[in-house]
């Protein structure tokens, strides 16, 4: 079972996330998400537990628990999916069919 866990506090590490999980059976990982530029946690992260018995009993259990002064929230994770688009942001004729500048 893949888990999310959002509003951690930066201070988490993933050994520390792991060990909570791990109270509740076996913790195949546990990643926290960093930063590209900063290298510092965005604050939330995955775990993965082989047993889904095992892996609801640890959602219940730490789902609005505070850790360091937060309140985590521990839900099933959703596969990533394609956001589409370019990525490439507006259009630049900014919805004119003309496609004049001025």
């Amino acid at each position: 079972m893949n888990i999310y866990v959002s509003n951690l506090s930066f201070h988490t590490s993933e050994e520390d996330l792991k060990a909570m999980f791990a109270k509740y059976g076996e913790v195949s990982s546990a990643k926290i998400i960093m930063d590209r530029e900063t290298n510092r946690s965005r604050g939330f992260g995955f775990v993965e537990m082989p047993s889904d018995e095992n892996g609801k009993e640890a959602m219940q259990a730490l789902n609005g628990k505070e850790v360091e002064g937060r309140a985590m929230s521990v839900s099933v994770a959703r596969e990533k999916t394609d956001r589409g688009g370019s990525g490439g942001g507006g259009s630049f004729n900014r919805g004119r069919s003309d496609n004049k500048r001025w």
